[in-house]
């Protein structure tokens, strides 16, 4: 639209492009004030005069205002008012210009809700996202991204992705997207692999890595990296590791317990048989007969010297088994210590709950603070922790109620009682009674050892293990440690 005005601010020169625009036509709004376009408010501040003011003082006014249309609606426009002036200088009157900018400007804040709406995303998702383009130049690097590499958004936009990349990765990856913009064959696009990755400070760490694919607006194409630190989950699995191996050394001893009878046959032999020989020869020295001087039990020195030959070997026999049993232990005597007993119930539960959140399981922790210290050896009751943990979980699977409870209370004087019970289906009856004995497992795969191994361990370190139903459904295992008592 474009009008004139006189210096009072009266239309003087209305177009067809302000008919339109405005819905006033030349006879209706030729002589009017420009006070006609404004919206009440804006007339009621004075805001018509004080622009035909402002445009006077500066020459040419530009801004952007709200103005109303022949039928009240309202649209937003661009104006621009220029003061025209004759020869001496003398105010002649004002020229103005509208455009509708309207859907422009609703565009334009559509774009910007959605640039914050992705701003924030980037922000918020949890895991690291990076968007590159078909050049594998980086076009945006989310606020957890910037966490986990050490680099801000704005040092690498615009720079190639192999800055992530430790070699010999880096020199290859242009390589992978080229192939893959030339045979359409993917490799890694929709899949999820490991990989290393490479921080600001230079250090490789490992990764998990998907990556999706999108045609951006000019019909190129866009690649989408969600990135997953896995080294906790790395060092989670280094230190299950090492309590697994643990937990083998805890059942080779537990195994030994069980050869104990066994053994000791063993051992009975050999030891029998040497003191038997030694007793024949000591006998046959001590005979009434046997006289100091040369040639003294000359006739019964052969079966002497068998029976002290056959002494030696059942001595050395009886040696190979204690040899054999010493390296089957392999590591000797492991003393027990002071340890607060909480963090060693929640850390030991951590590892037996892997896994379970994703089944719906729920676990409750109740640690009374008096339940503590133990005397115990740490490793050996984490292991009964993580075996009666993972038994709940596995107990729960067919549950449709998949709740685990784990508490610690005082005992009897000088021992504190820890529990651990699930609303699994329960033991039935006829393995209730022998559940702890070994080879006995109400689990089809099962070996039986683990409860077995359990009881060894909890008498080892002094205490006792027992089962029970659990009131509502399930089951209820409680085992009692020693509590360490400060000296007087």
């Amino acid at each position: 639209a474009i009008y004139m005005l006189d210096p009072s601010g009266r239309v003087t020169i209305w177009n067809k492009g302000a008919e339109r625009l405005t819905g006033w036509t030349e006879s209706e709004a030729i002589g009017e004030h420009a006070v006609l376009f404004y919206p009440p408010e804006a007339v009621a501040e004075g805001k018509p005069d004080s622009d035909l003011a402002r445009a006077a003082a500066q020459g040419r006014l530009e801004q952007e205002d709200w103005l109303q249309r022949k039928d009240g609606t309202r649209f937003l426009a661009a104006v621009a008012v220029t003061a025209l002036h004759d020869d001496s200088g003398r105010l002649r009157g004002f020229a103005k210009i509208l455009q509708d900018i309207t859907r422009r400007r609703a565009a334009e804040e559509a774009l910007r809700a959605n640039e914050s709406h992705l701003r924030s995303i980037l922000s918020t998702v949890p895991e690291a996202m990076v968007v590159i383009d078909e050049r594998g130049a980086i076009l945006s690097f989310s606020a957890t991204a910037e966490t986990l590499f050490g680099y801000a958004a704005d040092e690498v936009i615009g720079r190639n992705i192999r800055l992530l990349m430790p070699p010999p990765a880096r020199g290859e990856h242009d390589g992978y997207i080229r192939r893959y913009l030339e045979t359409g064959t993917p490799h890694i696009i929709g899949s999820v692999r490991t990989v290393s990755a490479q921080r600001k400070d230079g250090t490789i760490f490992p990764v998990e890595l998907s990556v999706g694919e999108a045609s951006g607006g000019d019909g190129r194409r866009i690649f989408t990296g969600f990135i997953r630190d896995l080294t906790q989950r790395r060092r989670t699995e280094e230190q299950l590791a090492a309590l697994q191996a643990e937990l083998i050394h805890v059942s080779r001893i537990s195994a030994m317990g069980a050869m104990a009878s066994t053994l000791a046959h063993e051992l009975n032999q050999p030891i029998t048989a040497v003191v038997n020989y030694v007793e024949g020869v000591r006998d046959m020295l001590a005979r009434p007969d046997s006289t100091p001087g040369p040639g003294a039990h000359a006739a019964d020195m052969p079966v002497i010297l068998d029976a002290l030959d056959h002494a030696a070997k059942e001595a050395l026999r009886a040696g190979n088994i204690l040899r054999h049993l010493r390296d089957f232990v392999a590591r000797g005597e492991v003393e027990k210590t002071v340890e607060p007993l909480p963090p060693l119930i929640r850390e030991a539960a951590a590892f037996g709950l892997m896994g379970a959140r994703e089944k719906g399981i729920e676990a409750h922790f109740e640690l009374d603070p008096a339940a503590s210290p133990v005397l115990v050896d740490k490793v050996q009751i984490q292991q009964v922790i993580i075996n009666l943990v993972r038994n709940a979980t596995e107990a729960m699977s067919d549950s449709d109620e998949r709740q685990l409870f784990i508490t610690s209370t005082p005992d009897q004087p000088g021992f504190v009682c820890v529990s651990i019970s699930d609303t699994g289906s329960g033991v039935p009856a006829e393995v209730a009674a022998q559940l702890f004995n070994a080879f006995v497992s109400t689990k089809t795969k099962g070996m039986g050892l683990g409860l077995s191994i359990c009881r060894t361990i909890i008498e080892a370190n002094g205490g006792r293990i027992w089962m029970e139903p659990r009131e509502g459904g399930g089951t209820s295992f409680h085992f009692t440690l020693v509590q360490a008592q400060a000296e007087e």
